[in-house]
């Protein structure tokens, strides 16, 4: 598992080494987790991108709020430190704890563009918000959250699981688990879990 994070005053550096370390092979990496048709713009003009994968995106999760009690809501958030455009599908394939047996499900009404993927310029960010615990239902303790990519197909991955840094030593989780789709709007995402 690969584990990249990065923290608002770092982006742009993690941005910068990531391309200097990878070079010429984050373009071979987007290439290899499979290329798509996508409208950029109004125009019609069609261009090829590459499904985001783990070689390309940082990635962290924080507490909403930040000065909340507890770690029950939280931002995962995701940037293209790459050099091209990458595309996120449907919604992360989320695990809390190890010993997790099934992903997170998702908010269904929570996809702000049903059947469009969220593409990211080099440096842009994409969202999901994760609620930990629903309920008082077979409560556990998670000391690691995995992040799996879809792929364009339904039912396939892009890349590699990755390892989101713990915002939290342990996390206090229940089936009441459910996450959001992709967005490049936080503040989206986090209306369908605060009030949860």
């Amino acid at each position: 598992m690969n584990v990249k994070s990065f923290t608002v005053g770092r982006r742009a550096a993690v941005a910068a080494g990531l391309v200097l370390a990878l070079g010429c092979g984050v373009s071979a990496q987007a290439s290899a987790a499979g290329s798509v048709t996508h409208r950029s713009d109004g125009s019609g003009a069609k261009g090829t991108v590459a499904a985001c994968s783990q070689e390309v995106l940082g990635v962290s999760a924080t507490k909403e709020p930040a000065d909340g009690k507890d770690a029950r809501h939280l931002l995962i958030t995701v940037q293209n430190a790459g050099d091209k455009a990458c595309s996120l599908y449907r919604y992360p394939r989320v695990r809390l704890g190890a010993d997790a047996r099934t992903t997170v499900p998702v908010i269904k009404e929570s996809d702000p563009n049903p059947g469009v993927p969220v593409t990211l310029a080099p440096g842009q960010e994409a969202y999901a918000a994760l609620l930990v615990a629903g309920g008082a239902r077979d409560e556990y303790e998670a000391k690691s959250i995995t992040l799996g990519l879809q792929g364009r197909k339904p039912g396939s991955s892009a890349g590699k699981p990755i390892d989101v840094p713990m915002p939290v030593d342990t996390l206090y989780a229940d089936d009441g688990q459910l996450v959001t789709y992709w967005t490049t709007a936080p503040g989206f995402a986090l209306d369908f879990i605060m009030s949860k």
